[in-house]
């Protein structure tokens, strides 16, 4: 691809009580796009049609992540995530419950501009 990177934004999020890994995701990419925002598009007339994201999740099992479910819930452009090995699983020795908490780094690309 000709693609240009042109953000690239990183984020954690965790499910306390549900090792819900893909609502740890959820959060991670959250907090990697909550800071961020991004005026080229207004001030050059880009769509945000033409930018491409994609989404790298770091979680213990990312066998449990809806990738699917959470490109869908992206406000913008053509999403794809993925996810990878990472993240931590954390577990109370006194209940045995488990905390999941996800890494995110979110990717923004355009074609290359002339």
């Amino acid at each position: 691809m000709n693609d240009q990177r042109f953000i690239i934004e990183m984020g954690m999020g965790n499910d306390q009580y549900g090792m819900d890994y893909t609502k740890a995701a959820a959060r991670a990419i959250e907090d990697a796009i909550r800071h961020s925002a991004i005026p080229l598009f207004e001030a050059t007339g880009v769509s945000h049609d033409q930018m491409r994201v994609l989404v790298t999740i770091g979680v213990q099992d990312p066998e449990q992540v809806d990738c699917a479910a959470l490109a869908e819930r992206l406000p913008r452009g053509r999403a794809k995530v993925k996810a990878v090995f990472g993240g931590l699983d954390v577990t109370n020795p006194d209940t045995g419950k488990t905390l999941v908490i996800a890494s995110a780094a979110v990717e923004a690309f355009l074609p290359k501009q002339g």
